[in-house]
């Protein structure tokens, strides 16, 4: 009625039309020639769209998008253990970019002793004219912020799934990111060589959860199309294929003939894996409509990069690595740091005192896990590189340009999943401290804990109120347990508080919130029943499905509040004889749930200090578990093992046999001790009651109670019971 013509469509370009804008209709076959500055270029039904902005709405030049020719950037994505590393590893070797060791990428200590992946690490490799930038990311749910990072720095996805086990928590995770994000997924189906897995491949049980997942995860139609292209590898043996008959002949038959290697995945990154989108002011569309240019051509535009990740080198300085979004950088460049959601004008106004530049030192990338120079030292828009000699103020999610022509405002930061534990960090307080580390005071454990949030974008470091603690939030038990770790090989003496489930408040202001979890329990089959006993009683579980293979194996599904997932891992593990395998994933906030009383354990409690004797031992060994043996050494205070009943006991470990000049019977009889419980540092962090602390040195760790006074504890206990007996009064 308004005599208009009304047109819709999904812009290519970040370049708003506003109010007024002056827009131009063009037949699709018909060439654009105009001297005014262009926006965008639409191909929608049979015409092309070209709006240009007024000059007064909008002055100077407006961005274009293009890809960026002879680069692919990847990440391999999986659940824990489906063989991702492995899988990146035998890649590297196809393209002759590795060498014959057993992991290439999980090079770090503790990675090789646990068998994970705990950092992302980029590496590249050169395929048929085309370099290709992998990203190795880890599994396990607690360290899922390492993939939210990185996912920016990539184009597509290769997911891996194991042929047995399926879809789990962390594939549905990683997927649903990708998803969300538009990255378009490779699928690949790996173990194809097991006899479990290869059941599931023939029978189309493993593609029928894929496409399942696929669905309800909210896939478009192309993503949807990427299961069509489904290949079947087994990266420890060396082989990958995209025909399910030639898959089950090689997993009976071996793959003595079979000689592809890794290179039919090299051909479908390269052939379904979109060039990076670049955007440009300098350049414009080609007159044939194409949008692909090469490295060079993007040198004169603003350059701007998002740091992923952050490092410093005592010879070359801060480093940081990340993806060129925009231009390009060589040595000697000075550059300056936009911090996340800022603007160039804003840096310059906010002081007075010089802007923080520096001159880029050295341009580096990766090959397998060497840092080598890049060759020639410039880097170009769509190249994944870490630069050397960056403003030392940079940190994670912060965008480097050059001090000469920088970018209007920072890169878009990809948002993160909220922590979900908190724990206290503070000095070792104990009698024993200061005796077996060399960092003790309160302030280097701050220090430290400040330095592991310049990677670590998903751990949160605050003072605690009133005293001199530091409480660390985090993802889960293993991502805490494995900084611990890290800070007691460097010397560091601490004592930690147990973990506590952060909480939030409703938008109506009504209602406490706390995180759930979808938790999956892979066990044998005759354990199932203790499993759905043990998580849906105390800790107030829901069972949501039960799934039984054919080679004794029972999948279990539950919804759980995480804090009933604290010390279940060690729990069930020791019930099942270690068959119990326990994954989980973050759901949703949902009104707090009141858990059970029978998770709180009873204790035995050390009330002298010394060395523990093996007379005093023998005795105590019938009160419960010891966690001791004998020579260890105890204070007044420290949990030396499990009460058999409820409620704490005070033992004496270091009482010795009176000497006497009688003579006995029993004088050379041999006494037996069991061996003690000895617990990790995980499982210990998921044992700790509310009133206890984890005491952790270089040499040590010990399970103590956070008042060492028997006298006060005492007086704790009646005002916690007084409070337990009222609140059940008032609920009656």
């Amino acid at each position: 009625e308004a005599a208009s013509w009304v047109f819709s469509g999904r812009s290519r370009m970040k370049n708003p039309i506003r109010n007024r804008s002056i827009v131009h209709l063009v037949p699709r076959n018909e060439n654009i020639k105009t001297q005014s500055t262009r926006n965008e270029i639409l191909s929608l039904g049979k015409f092309r769209f070209l709006s240009t902005a007024i000059v007064d709405d909008n002055p100077g030049k407006l961005e274009h998008e293009f890809r960026r020719e002879g680069v692919r950037n990847v990440a391999i994505v999986a659940h824990v253990d489906h063989g991702k590393t492995t899988l990146v590893d035998t890649l590297l070797r196809s393209s002759n970019g590795g060498t014959d060791d057993e992991r290439l990428l999980d090079s770090g200590e503790l990675e090789r002793e646990r068998g994970i992946t705990i950092s992302s690490k980029v590496t590249r490799c050169d395929y048929k004219n085309t370099t290709i930038n992998i990203v190795d990311t880890p599994g396990h749910a607690d360290f899922a912020g390492e993939v939210d990072r990185v996912l920016s720095l990539v184009d597509g996805v290769c997911l891996v799934v194991d042929a047995a086990e399926g879809a789990m928590a962390q594939t549905k995770y990683v997927l649903s990111r990708a998803l969300s994000l538009g990255k378009n997924p490779i699928v690949i189906i790996n173990k194809a060589d097991r006899l479990d897995g290869l059941s599931k491949i023939e029978s189309g049980e493993t593609e029928s959860q894929l496409l399942d997942l696929f669905d309800s995860l909210g896939a478009s139609e192309q993503q949807l199309d990427s299961l069509t292209y489904t290949l079947y590898a087994s990266a420890r043996n060396g082989w990958i294929t995209d025909d399910q008959e030639v898959a089950s002949e090689i997993a009976k038959k071996g793959n003595a003939g079979f000689g592809n290697g890794m290179s039919l995945l090299l051909d479908r990154i390269i052939e379904l894996i979109p060039e990076p989108n670049v955007t440009s002011r300098t350049n414009e569309p080609c007159e044939d409509g194409s949008f692909t240019l090469s490295g060079e051509s993007f040198q004169n535009d603003p350059f701007s990069m998002a740091a992923v990740t952050v490092g410093y080198d005592s010879y070359l300085g801060r480093m940081c690595t990340g993806r060129i979004t925009s231009g390009s950088i060589r040595i000697g460049d000075e550059c300056v740091v936009l911090k996340a959601n800022s603007k160039a004008e804003e840096v310059e106004m906010e002081s007075k005192e010089p802007k923080d530049t520096s001159s880029i030192s050295g341009v580096f990338v990766n090959r397998g896990i060497s840092r080598t120079k890049l060759e020639p030292p410039i880097g170009y828009a769509g190249d994944v590189i870490t630069l050397a000699g960056v403003p030392n103020s940079i940190a994670v999610g912060d965008t480097i340009t050059k001090a000469e022509n920088p970018v209007e405002e920072a890169l878009e930061a990809l948002p993160l999943a909220p922590p979900i534990l908190a724990m206290e960090f503070g000095a070792n307080d104990g009698p024993l401290n200061g005796s077996e580390g060399s960092e003790v005071t309160p302030t280097k454990i701050r220090n430290r804990l400040m330095v592991e949030t310049d990677n670590n974008v998903t751990l949160t470091v605050e003072k605690a109120r009133g005293s001199d603690k530091t409480v660390v939030l985090a993802r889960g038990e293993l991502q805490l347990g494995i900084l611990i770790e890290q800070m007691r090989r460097e010397g560091f003496e601490l004592v930690i508080s147990p973990p506590k489930i952060m909480t939030k408040v409703s938008d109506d202001g009504k209602t406490i919130l706390e995180p759930f979890e979808e938790a999956t329990v892979d066990v044998d089959s005759e354990y199932a029943g203790y499993i759905v006993s043990a998580l849906t009683g105390d800790r107030k579980a829901t069972l949501l499905g039960i799934e039984d293979s054919d080679f004794g194996k029972s999948r279990l599904l539950f919804e759980i509040p995480s804090r009933g997932l604290l010390g279940f891992h060690s729990e069930a593990a020791t019930a099942t004889r270690g068959s119990a395998v326990v994954n989980h994933c973050y759901l949703d906030d949902r009104p707090i749930t009141q858990l059970g009383e029978g998770l709180e354990k009873g204790k035995l409690i050390s009330s002298e200090s010394g060395k523990a004797s093996h007379y005093a031992l023998t005795s105590l060994e019938a009160r419960g578990t010891l966690f001791i043996e004998p020579g260890d050494l105890v204070y007044p205070g420290m949990i030396i093992g499990q009460n058999a009943k409820q409620g704490d006991l005070e033992v004496n470990p270091v009482r010795s046999k009176h000497a006497t000049n009688m003579r006995t019977q029993a004088k050379d009889e041999r006494v037996y001790l069991q061996p003690p419980k000895k617990m990790s540092l995980e499982e210990l962090l998921g044992y700790m009651g509310p009133d206890e602390m984890l005491e952790v040195t270089p040499s040590s760790i010990r399970l103590r109670k956070a008042e060492l006074n028997p006298v006060e504890r005492r007086k704790a206990a009646r005002v916690k019971k007084q409070k337990k007996d009222a609140l059940k009064q008032k609920i009656r």
